[in-house]
Protein backbone atom coordinates (compact mmCIF):
# COMPACT_ATOMS: atom_id res chain seq x y z
CA UNK A 1 0.00 0.00 0.00
CA UNK A 2 1.38 3.91 -0.94
CA UNK A 3 0.43 7.13 0.36
CA UNK A 4 0.43 10.34 -0.19
CA UNK A 5 -0.33 13.97 1.08
CA UNK A 6 -0.19 17.64 0.56
CA UNK A 7 0.20 18.72 3.95
CA UNK A 8 2.76 17.69 6.38
CA UNK A 9 0.96 18.05 8.95
CA UNK A 10 2.07 15.81 12.13
CA UNK A 11 -0.65 13.68 12.80
CA UNK A 12 -1.40 12.82 9.26
CA UNK A 13 1.97 11.85 8.03
CA UNK A 14 2.53 10.07 11.41
CA UNK A 15 -0.79 8.10 10.95
CA UNK A 16 -0.15 6.98 7.56
CA UNK A 17 3.46 6.25 8.03
CA UNK A 18 2.13 3.48 10.73
CA UNK A 19 -1.02 2.33 8.79
CA UNK A 20 -0.58 2.54 4.68
CA UNK A 21 2.78 1.51 4.15
CA UNK A 22 5.14 3.45 1.93
CA UNK A 23 5.21 7.12 0.79
CA UNK A 24 4.71 8.01 -2.55
CA UNK A 25 4.99 11.56 -4.80
CA UNK A 26 3.91 9.80 -7.46
CA UNK A 27 0.35 8.50 -9.00
CA UNK A 28 0.52 5.18 -7.94
CA UNK A 29 -0.58 5.94 -4.66
CA UNK A 30 -3.52 3.85 -2.52
CA UNK A 31 -4.43 6.36 -0.36
CA UNK A 32 -4.22 10.50 -0.94
CA UNK A 33 -4.95 13.43 1.84
CA UNK A 34 -5.25 16.18 -0.68
CA UNK A 35 -6.20 19.33 -0.26
CA UNK A 36 -9.54 20.90 -1.71
CA UNK A 37 -7.63 22.55 -4.64
CA UNK A 38 -5.84 19.38 -5.79
CA UNK A 39 -9.12 17.45 -5.56
CA UNK A 40 -10.53 20.23 -7.77
CA UNK A 41 -8.13 18.97 -10.32
CA UNK A 42 -8.28 15.40 -10.19
CA UNK A 43 -12.29 15.34 -10.56
CA UNK A 44 -12.02 18.11 -13.06
CA UNK A 45 -14.10 16.52 -16.15
CA UNK A 46 -11.02 18.04 -18.25
CA UNK A 47 -8.06 16.54 -16.19
CA UNK A 48 -8.23 12.84 -17.92
CA UNK A 49 -7.78 11.33 -14.57
CA UNK A 50 -9.81 8.20 -13.02
CA UNK A 51 -8.89 6.49 -10.08
CA UNK A 52 -8.59 3.07 -9.96
CA UNK A 53 -10.53 0.23 -7.62
CA UNK A 54 -7.68 0.66 -4.92
CA UNK A 55 -7.64 4.52 -4.51
CA UNK A 56 -8.87 6.03 -1.86
CA UNK A 57 -8.81 10.26 -1.51
CA UNK A 58 -10.14 12.40 1.58
CA UNK A 59 -13.00 14.86 -0.01
CA UNK A 60 -15.83 14.25 -2.45
CA UNK A 61 -15.17 15.71 -5.96
CA UNK A 62 -17.79 18.78 -4.87
CA UNK A 63 -17.55 18.72 -0.79
CA UNK A 64 -18.05 22.80 -1.62
CA UNK A 65 -21.69 22.31 -1.42
CA UNK A 66 -21.72 21.88 2.17
CA UNK A 67 -18.29 23.68 2.97
CA UNK A 68 -18.51 26.75 1.11
CA UNK A 69 -20.97 29.47 3.38
CA UNK A 70 -23.52 30.39 0.74
CA UNK A 71 -23.92 27.28 -0.63
CA UNK A 72 -24.37 25.68 2.89
CA UNK A 73 -27.23 28.38 3.60
CA UNK A 74 -28.60 28.08 0.28
CA UNK A 75 -29.02 24.15 0.16
CA UNK A 76 -29.82 23.63 3.55
CA UNK A 77 -32.91 26.69 3.29
CA UNK A 78 -34.13 24.79 0.13
CA UNK A 79 -34.07 21.38 2.32
CA UNK A 80 -35.62 22.99 5.16
CA UNK A 81 -38.73 24.60 3.01
CA UNK A 82 -40.48 20.85 2.76
CA UNK A 83 -39.58 20.05 6.72
CA UNK A 84 -41.12 20.73 9.73
CA UNK A 85 -37.35 21.11 11.18
CA UNK A 86 -36.52 24.34 13.07
CA UNK A 87 -33.78 26.56 11.47
CA UNK A 88 -30.56 25.94 12.43
CA UNK A 89 -28.73 28.53 10.58
CA UNK A 90 -29.15 32.47 11.77
CA UNK A 91 -30.95 34.51 9.08
CA UNK A 92 -28.45 34.85 5.89
CA UNK A 93 -28.07 36.73 2.66
CA UNK A 94 -25.48 36.42 0.05
CA UNK A 95 -23.71 39.49 -0.69
CA UNK A 96 -24.33 41.16 -3.22
CA UNK A 97 -26.66 39.53 -4.79
CA UNK A 98 -29.20 39.47 -1.87
CA UNK A 99 -28.07 42.91 -0.97
CA UNK A 100 -32.02 44.05 -1.35
CA UNK A 101 -33.45 41.51 0.34
CA UNK A 102 -31.02 42.44 3.12
CA UNK A 103 -32.09 46.11 3.37
CA UNK A 104 -35.51 45.14 3.42
CA UNK A 105 -34.90 42.74 6.57
CA UNK A 106 -32.44 45.32 8.28
CA UNK A 107 -35.05 48.45 8.30
CA UNK A 108 -37.61 45.81 10.37
CA UNK A 109 -35.02 45.00 12.91
CA UNK A 110 -32.54 48.09 12.74
CA UNK A 111 -31.34 47.12 16.29
CA UNK A 112 -29.83 44.14 14.67
CA UNK A 113 -26.23 43.39 14.73
CA UNK A 114 -25.19 41.57 11.83
CA UNK A 115 -21.84 39.82 10.72
CA UNK A 116 -20.06 39.61 7.23
CA UNK A 117 -17.53 36.44 6.31
CA UNK A 118 -15.94 36.26 2.68
CA UNK A 119 -18.34 32.61 1.46
CA UNK A 120 -14.77 30.93 0.90
CA UNK A 121 -12.41 31.87 3.79
CA UNK A 122 -11.59 30.57 6.87
CA UNK A 123 -9.62 30.70 10.02
CA UNK A 124 -11.65 34.22 10.98
CA UNK A 125 -10.05 36.34 7.75
CA UNK A 126 -11.78 39.03 6.62
CA UNK A 127 -14.81 39.12 9.09
CA UNK A 128 -16.31 41.95 10.67
CA UNK A 129 -19.44 42.90 12.79
CA UNK A 130 -21.43 45.80 11.36
CA UNK A 131 -24.96 47.46 13.00
CA UNK A 132 -25.43 50.25 10.64
CA UNK A 133 -26.35 50.25 7.12
CA UNK A 134 -23.93 52.72 6.40
CA UNK A 135 -20.87 50.45 7.12
CA UNK A 136 -21.51 47.97 4.26
CA UNK A 137 -22.03 50.61 2.00
CA UNK A 138 -18.87 52.46 2.81
CA UNK A 139 -16.77 48.63 2.51
CA UNK A 140 -18.57 48.21 -0.39
CA UNK A 141 -17.67 51.14 -2.45
CA UNK A 142 -16.36 50.48 -5.73
CA UNK A 143 -15.74 46.76 -5.02
CA UNK A 144 -19.10 44.75 -5.84
CA UNK A 145 -19.06 45.91 -9.66
CA UNK A 146 -16.26 43.53 -9.93
CA UNK A 147 -16.07 40.95 -7.76
CA UNK A 148 -16.06 37.45 -8.87
CA UNK A 149 -18.40 34.88 -7.27
CA UNK A 150 -15.88 33.20 -5.07
CA UNK A 151 -15.17 36.16 -3.46
CA UNK A 152 -18.55 37.13 -2.73
CA UNK A 153 -19.39 37.32 1.19
CA UNK A 154 -22.06 36.01 3.46
CA UNK A 155 -23.94 38.20 5.98
CA UNK A 156 -26.15 36.75 8.75
CA UNK A 157 -27.47 37.76 11.76
CA UNK A 158 -25.70 37.53 14.95
CA UNK A 159 -26.33 35.63 17.84
CA UNK A 160 -25.85 38.51 20.02
CA UNK A 161 -26.80 36.44 23.24
CA UNK A 162 -24.35 33.06 23.16
CA UNK A 163 -24.24 30.70 26.02
CA UNK A 164 -20.79 31.95 28.55
CA UNK A 165 -18.51 29.90 30.97
CA UNK A 166 -16.89 32.53 32.98
CA UNK A 167 -18.33 35.27 30.78
CA UNK A 168 -17.15 34.15 27.16
CA UNK A 169 -18.01 33.22 24.49
CA UNK A 170 -17.18 29.77 22.99
CA UNK A 171 -18.03 27.79 20.02
CA UNK A 172 -17.89 23.69 19.50
CA UNK A 173 -15.60 22.04 16.76
CA UNK A 174 -16.98 18.38 16.12
CA UNK A 175 -15.42 16.20 13.62
CA UNK A 176 -17.88 14.17 11.57
CA UNK A 177 -16.90 11.33 9.21
CA UNK A 178 -18.96 10.74 6.32
CA UNK A 179 -18.02 7.63 3.95
CA UNK A 180 -20.80 7.55 1.45
CA UNK A 181 -23.95 10.19 0.51
CA UNK A 182 -25.66 6.88 -1.27
CA UNK A 183 -26.44 5.73 1.12
CA UNK A 184 -25.31 8.54 3.91
CA UNK A 185 -23.82 6.94 6.24
CA UNK A 186 -22.14 9.13 9.57
CA UNK A 187 -19.90 8.92 12.06
CA UNK A 188 -19.06 11.56 14.97
CA UNK A 189 -16.07 11.93 16.71
CA UNK A 190 -16.85 11.41 20.48
CA UNK A 191 -13.80 14.32 21.97
CA UNK A 192 -14.41 17.37 20.11
CA UNK A 193 -13.49 20.71 21.84
CA UNK A 194 -14.39 24.24 22.90
CA UNK A 195 -12.68 26.78 21.58
CA UNK A 196 -12.80 29.99 24.07
CA UNK A 197 -12.32 33.62 23.54
CA UNK A 198 -9.85 34.95 25.75
CA UNK A 199 -11.94 38.16 26.34
CA UNK A 200 -14.88 38.21 28.42
CA UNK A 201 -18.04 39.16 26.12
CA UNK A 202 -19.31 42.39 25.82
CA UNK A 203 -22.58 43.36 23.56
CA UNK A 204 -21.64 47.27 23.18
CA UNK A 205 -21.57 48.73 19.90
CA UNK A 206 -17.71 50.18 21.27
CA UNK A 207 -16.46 46.53 21.37
CA UNK A 208 -18.30 44.93 17.84
CA UNK A 209 -15.16 44.68 16.35
CA UNK A 210 -13.08 43.64 18.99
CA UNK A 211 -12.04 39.93 17.89
CA UNK A 212 -10.70 38.83 21.07
CA UNK A 213 -14.79 39.31 22.22
CA UNK A 214 -16.25 37.56 19.31
CA UNK A 215 -14.53 35.58 17.06
CA UNK A 216 -13.60 31.89 18.56
CA UNK A 217 -10.47 31.15 16.14
CA UNK A 218 -7.49 29.94 17.43
CA UNK A 219 -5.85 31.47 14.52
CA UNK A 220 -6.89 34.64 16.16
CA UNK A 221 -7.41 34.12 19.78
CA UNK A 222 -3.60 33.09 19.84
CA UNK A 223 -2.57 36.46 19.31
CA UNK A 224 -3.88 37.51 22.16
CA UNK A 225 -2.03 38.79 25.28
CA UNK A 226 -4.06 36.62 27.83
CA UNK A 227 -3.76 33.10 25.32
CA UNK A 228 -2.79 30.68 27.67
CA UNK A 229 -0.31 28.07 25.52
CA UNK A 230 -1.02 25.41 28.46
CA UNK A 231 -4.63 24.65 27.10
CA UNK A 232 -4.64 26.71 24.07
CA UNK A 233 -8.20 28.41 25.16
CA UNK A 234 -9.91 24.69 24.56
CA UNK A 235 -12.11 22.68 26.86
CA UNK A 236 -13.09 19.06 25.65
CA UNK A 237 -16.26 18.61 24.45
CA UNK A 238 -17.28 16.24 27.65
CA UNK A 239 -16.32 19.17 30.12
CA UNK A 240 -18.96 21.33 27.96
CA UNK A 241 -21.55 18.69 29.15
CA UNK A 242 -20.91 18.53 32.40
CA UNK A 243 -21.11 22.08 32.91
CA UNK A 244 -24.03 22.14 31.39
CA UNK A 245 -25.49 19.39 33.11
CA UNK A 246 -24.41 21.08 36.26
CA UNK A 247 -26.35 24.13 35.06
CA UNK A 248 -28.92 23.71 33.45
CA UNK A 249 -29.67 19.61 34.50
CA UNK A 250 -29.17 16.35 32.92
CA UNK A 251 -32.40 16.31 30.72
CA UNK A 252 -31.38 19.98 29.10
CA UNK A 253 -27.85 19.14 27.83
CA UNK A 254 -29.42 15.75 26.67
CA UNK A 255 -31.58 17.54 24.72
CA UNK A 256 -28.82 20.39 23.42
CA UNK A 257 -26.69 17.35 22.21
CA UNK A 258 -29.33 15.23 20.79
CA UNK A 259 -30.37 18.75 18.99
CA UNK A 260 -26.57 19.13 17.43
CA UNK A 261 -26.90 15.67 16.47
CA UNK A 262 -29.76 16.65 14.26
CA UNK A 263 -28.41 19.46 13.15
CA UNK A 264 -25.41 17.08 11.32
CA UNK A 265 -28.07 15.03 9.97
CA UNK A 266 -30.10 17.24 8.53
CA UNK A 267 -27.43 19.72 7.09
CA UNK A 268 -26.16 16.46 5.29
CA UNK A 269 -29.48 15.20 4.20
CA UNK A 270 -29.42 18.91 2.59
CA UNK A 271 -26.49 18.38 0.01
CA UNK A 272 -27.31 14.52 -0.31
CA UNK A 273 -28.54 14.70 -3.45
CA UNK A 274 -26.48 17.68 -4.77
CA UNK A 275 -22.52 15.85 -3.31
CA UNK A 276 -21.11 13.33 -6.24
CA UNK A 277 -20.73 10.25 -4.23
CA UNK A 278 -17.65 8.85 -5.99
CA UNK A 279 -16.82 5.57 -3.95
CA UNK A 280 -13.35 6.36 -3.30
CA UNK A 281 -14.05 9.34 -1.24
CA UNK A 282 -14.71 9.85 2.65
CA UNK A 283 -14.56 13.52 4.15
CA UNK A 284 -13.61 14.16 7.72
CA UNK A 285 -16.07 17.40 8.24
CA UNK A 286 -15.03 20.09 11.16
CA UNK A 287 -18.57 21.63 12.50
CA UNK A 288 -18.85 24.65 14.26
CA UNK A 289 -21.54 24.87 16.15
CA UNK A 290 -22.22 28.05 18.58
CA UNK A 291 -25.24 27.60 21.82
CA UNK A 292 -27.15 30.76 22.03
CA UNK A 293 -28.38 30.98 26.12
CA UNK A 294 -31.27 29.77 25.77
CA UNK A 295 -29.16 26.55 25.16
CA UNK A 296 -30.70 26.27 21.15
CA UNK A 297 -27.93 25.26 18.69
CA UNK A 298 -27.13 27.14 15.00
CA UNK A 299 -24.61 25.50 12.66
CA UNK A 300 -22.17 28.41 12.14
CA UNK A 301 -20.31 26.54 9.67
CA UNK A 302 -18.50 23.41 7.85
CA UNK A 303 -14.66 23.10 6.93
CA UNK A 304 -13.76 20.30 4.67
CA UNK A 305 -9.93 20.97 5.75
CA UNK A 306 -10.23 21.57 9.77
CA UNK A 307 -7.19 22.31 11.00
CA UNK A 308 -4.67 19.71 11.95
CA UNK A 309 -2.13 21.67 13.28
CA UNK A 310 -1.91 21.20 17.04
CA UNK A 311 -1.36 23.88 19.87
CA UNK A 312 -1.00 21.96 22.91
CA UNK A 313 -0.09 18.43 24.03
CA UNK A 314 -3.47 16.80 24.89
CA UNK A 315 -4.38 18.32 21.36
CA UNK A 316 -1.91 16.26 19.23
CA UNK A 317 -3.22 13.62 21.19
CA UNK A 318 -6.73 14.03 20.55
CA UNK A 319 -6.00 15.00 16.42
CA UNK A 320 -3.72 11.91 16.46
CA UNK A 321 -5.99 9.62 17.74
CA UNK A 322 -8.69 10.98 15.08
CA UNK A 323 -7.04 10.34 12.38
CA UNK A 324 -6.07 6.71 13.37
CA UNK A 325 -9.33 6.47 13.19
CA UNK A 326 -10.72 7.86 10.52
CA UNK A 327 -7.87 5.35 8.60
CA UNK A 328 -9.28 2.51 10.59
CA UNK A 329 -12.44 2.84 9.45
CA UNK A 330 -11.70 4.32 5.90
CA UNK A 331 -9.00 2.16 4.80
CA UNK A 332 -9.75 -1.22 4.29
CA UNK A 333 -7.81 -4.39 5.02
CA UNK A 334 -7.33 -5.31 0.93
CA UNK A 335 -7.10 -2.40 -0.45
CA UNK A 336 -7.08 -4.01 -3.96
CA UNK A 337 -10.39 -5.45 -3.74
CA UNK A 338 -11.77 -2.60 -2.60
CA UNK A 339 -15.82 -1.84 -3.70
CA UNK A 340 -16.45 1.25 -1.92
CA UNK A 341 -18.45 2.10 1.28
CA UNK A 342 -21.73 0.57 -0.24
CA UNK A 343 -20.68 -2.66 0.03
CA UNK A 344 -18.60 -2.59 3.54
CA UNK A 345 -21.37 -3.69 5.54
CA UNK A 346 -23.16 -1.94 8.55
CA UNK A 347 -21.29 1.04 10.13
CA UNK A 348 -20.01 0.12 13.59
CA UNK A 349 -18.72 2.26 16.08
CA UNK A 350 -14.48 2.78 15.65
CA UNK A 351 -12.45 4.14 18.43
CA UNK A 352 -13.50 6.83 19.21
CA UNK A 353 -15.96 7.43 16.49
CA UNK A 354 -19.68 6.29 17.05
CA UNK A 355 -22.47 5.83 14.57
CA UNK A 356 -24.50 8.66 13.88
CA UNK A 357 -26.44 7.49 11.36
CA UNK A 358 -26.30 4.21 8.40
CA UNK A 359 -29.27 5.02 5.87
CA UNK A 360 -28.56 1.45 4.35
CA UNK A 361 -29.14 0.09 7.77
CA UNK A 362 -32.29 1.87 7.81
CA UNK A 363 -33.48 0.70 4.89
CA UNK A 364 -32.41 -2.59 5.76
CA UNK A 365 -34.71 -2.74 8.37
CA UNK A 366 -37.64 -1.04 6.23
CA UNK A 367 -37.49 -3.45 3.88
CA UNK A 368 -37.62 -6.73 6.77
CA UNK A 369 -40.34 -5.07 8.30
CA UNK A 370 -43.47 -6.69 7.81
CA UNK A 371 -46.06 -4.41 5.78
CA UNK A 372 -48.68 -1.87 7.74
CA UNK A 373 -51.82 -3.28 8.65
CA UNK A 374 -55.21 -1.47 7.32
CA UNK A 375 -55.68 1.90 8.07
CA UNK A 376 -51.52 2.36 8.81
CA UNK A 377 -49.07 4.68 6.89
CA UNK A 378 -46.53 2.96 4.91
CA UNK A 379 -43.56 5.10 6.27
CA UNK A 380 -43.22 4.25 9.65
CA UNK A 381 -39.53 6.06 10.01
CA UNK A 382 -39.63 9.45 10.45
CA UNK A 383 -36.79 12.86 10.12
CA UNK A 384 -34.62 12.36 12.52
Amino acid sequence: MRWKVDSEAGVVTQNLQRRCGSRTDGDDWNIYWANVGTVKQIFHPESGQRLTDSQLINHFPNHYELTRKDLMVKNIKRYLRDKEVPDFVPTTYMLPADYSLFVEEFRKNPRAVWIMKPANAAQGRGIFIINKLAQIKRWSNGRWASMPLKEAYVISRYVEHPLLVGGKKFDLRLYVLVTSYRPLRVYQYAHGFARFCNAKYNSQVSELNNPFIHLTNVAIQKHNDDYNVNHGGKWNVQHVKLFIEATWGFEAARKLFDDIDKIIIHSLKAVQSTVINDRHCFECYGYDILIDANLKPWLVEVNASPSLSTTTRSDRLMKMALIRDVLQIVVPKDIHNFKGAFHLGPCEDTGAFLVLYDEALETQAYKQSPPPGPGVSSSSQQDP
